[in-house]
This record gives structure tokens, C-alpha cells and sequence, in this order.
């Protein structure tokens, strides 16, 4: 057996660590990602949760390295089978996107070109990626389609995209995604502008895509209730850093950090459907001026005089469950000294 797939790291496809990512603006530097750590395993779904502003996207757009002035990545590693993807050439970036990972951007309107055809679109994917010729391309382009429920694809890539639904184009952006058959999808918030009933088909149809082509995913939304079922792991992010992961059950059931129980108490249920939602209380902290202690701690009521001075450590809460919440360092603290 080869020595080097016994190194822990080989068991994962992708790992982000200790990722920093700012926006310098005339106002002063904006820390949008703070120290974020994750791993990917591959063939499973990652989910990444919070609010807007809280760092979930640039995570992602960091990962790709399509950031824009003034957005730059100032610490950290993103390892892609063994290597650091922030350290790649441009040449080699422009292969890794598309061909190894690929994303689907939340509003499909504003990110397929309306003077191009679906077809044109899906093609120019393909080509750039792979050797296949143009007739090839475009069966290629049909095919996608057909693989992610689009009816008469071969009438559809000759349509523009304001000819077709939100839920369509929104299949058409998986269908461009998967072009060149990536190792990673990134899905940032892929329902946000659709309704329920077609939010439903969409999940149900990259849960399908995920088992069929072994792909890893990583989810990106601000609601607990769209991944609850999908995902193998889930970070909840809050003023750029990961305040708690871990699996489904770790979060709905066993969540150890203030804020995701807010974003908990924030779901509607049908058990209590007739009752008011509890919004979190306070504004989102400002990332210009992020404070020395737990961003969260001026709108959570659980805040102690330490939240506000130093920020926690993550802490493991058993198996693959962690949080960095000084409440749970102080009843670790407790249980020792009872002991």
C-alpha cells in the first residue's frame, strides 16, 4: 500500500485552513473571513450557515479565487488534492475552475448572459475544458440538460434565458456546472429566488446528481431548514468565522452555540405554526470594527464579561461536534473541578 494515502490528509478532497479574507475600502480594511478551517471529504455535502454578511460566500469565492479588487485573500491554505490551490498560477487556476470545481451562483438571471443561448453557454463550458469538438460540445450541452430534468433540451439550447422559468434557468446553471464533471460543486444559495415548490425539485435534484456522480458539494445558505436533510456536515458562520460544526443532528438537536440556537428559534415549525418567529436580537456585527472578543456576544444574552475581551477556542462537544462559545469552556471548567 502506497505509505502516502495513509497520511490523514488524503482522506480529504479539499481543506480549508486558517483562511483570512479582507476588503481593503477607503473606509479601512474589512475582515469579511476570519481564521475559517474546514475539510471535505470526498463525495459528501458540506453545508455552510449563517446570515447574510456572515462570510459565507467570500469563503467560496475565496476557494475559487474570483475575488475583485477590492477583495484579497491574506492568510491561509486551501488544499486540493495536496496542493494549495492560493498559490496555483493563473493558467492553472483557470483549468481548476470549471473542470475540478465549479459553481452555482444564486440568482440565475444575472449570472447567464441574455444575449447568448442556453446552448452557447453550456458549449463555451465544455470547450474550454475539454478536446471536443463543437457537434460534440452541443451533444454534450443536450445531454446536461436531459441529466438535470430539462424537457426537449434539444429545443432549449437554441432558447435565450429570459425564455425560460427561474426553475429552469436554475437547472441550466447545474447543467453548466457539471459540464466538465467537477470533483466539487459549490451551490451558493441555489433557492434563494425560487418558490418553495421549485426550491423542493432543485435539492431533490442535486441530492440525485451527488449519489449519481459521487461529486462532493458544498451548500451555502442562510436557512437551516433547506440542508437539513442533504448534508453530511454543517458549519454555522457568524462575523466571518466558524462558530459551530458539525453533523444534522449535532446542530438541530445538540447545537452548543448561541447564535445557532438563534438561527434555530428563527424557523418557522408546524408544531407551532400559529406562533410569532423569534427574530436574534441587534444588528449583525460591523466587520470594519470587529470586536477582541466573540462577535456574537453583543446580541447574545448569555454574554459574559470574557465574551466581550477574548474570543474562545473551538471546543469539542464529542465525536465530530465542536463550538466556540466561552459558555461551554465554563461548564467544562465545572465538570473538571467536580471530578
Amino acid at each position: 500500500m502506497n505509505e502516502t494515502n495513509n497520511h490523514p490528509d488524503c482522506q480529504y478532497i479539499l481543506q480549508v485552513k486558517d483562511l483570512h479574507t479582507s476588503f481593503f475600502t477607503d473606509a479601512g480594511e474589512v475582515k469579511a473571513v476570519n481564521g475559517v478551517n474546514f475539510d471535505l471529504p470526498p463525495g459528501k455535502v458540506l453545508g455552510i450557515v449563517g446570515e447574510s454578511g456572515s462570510g459565507k460566500s467570500v469563503t467560496a469565492y475565496s476557494i475559487l479565487r474570483i475575488l475583485t479588487e477590492p477583495g484579497k485573500t491574506t492568510q491561509g491554505e486551501v488544499i486540493f488534492r495536496g496542493e494549495d490551490v492560493l498559490r496555483y498560477s493563473r493558467r492553472k487556476v483557470r483549468d481548476f475552475r470549471g473542470a475540478r470545481i465549479s459553481i452555482i451562483f444564486q440568482d440565475p438571471m444575472t449570472s447567464l448572459n441574455p444575449t447568448y443561448t442556453i446552448g452557447n453557454q453550456i458549449d463555451e463550458a465544455i470547450l474550454l475544458h475539454t478536446n471536443r469538438s463543437r457537434e460534440e460540445a452541443r451533444a454534450r450541452s443536450i445531454e446536461l440538460l436531459r441529466l438535470v430534468g430539462v424537457n426537449e433540451p434539444q429545443r432549449r439550447v437554441k432558447q435565450y434565458p429570459h425564455e425560460l422559468s427561474g426553475g429552469m434557468r436554475q437547472r441550466v446553471m447545474i447543467a453548466m456546472a457539471l459540464a466538465c464533471e467537477p470533483d466539487i460543486l459549490i451551490a451558493d444559495e441555489p433557492t434563494t429566488a425560487l418558490d418553495v415548490t421549485i426550491q423542493a425539485q432543485i435539492l431533490e435534484l442535486m441530492q440525485e446528481l451527488q449519489q449519481k456522480l459521487g461529486m462532493a458539494i458544498i451548500i451555502i445558505t442562510h436557512d437551516l431548514g433547506v440542508i437539513a436533510d442533504m448534508c453530511d456536515e454543517i458549519i454555522v458562520m457568524y462575523g466571518g468565522r466558524v462558530c459551530e460544526r458539525g453533523n444534522a443532528e449535532d446542530i438541530f438537536y445538540r447545537s452548543k452555540h448561541e447564535y445557532t440556537r438563534g438561527l434555530l428559534r428563527s424557523l418557522p415549525a408546524s408544531n407551532r405554526s400559529r406562533d410569532k418567529l423569534i427574530p436574534i436580537p441587534g444588528s449583525p456585527v460591523d466587520m470594519l470594527r470587529l470586536p477582541p472578543g466573540c462577535p456574537f456576544a453583543a446580541r447574545c444574552e448569555s454574554a459574559m464579561k470574557i465574551c466581550l475581551e477574548q474570543m474562545p477556542e473551538e471546543l469539542a462537544m464529542g465525536g465530530e461536534h465542536y463550538a466556540s462559545c466561552w459558555l461551554n469552556v465554563r461548564g467544562t471548567i465545572k465538570e473538571n473541578a467536580d471530578e
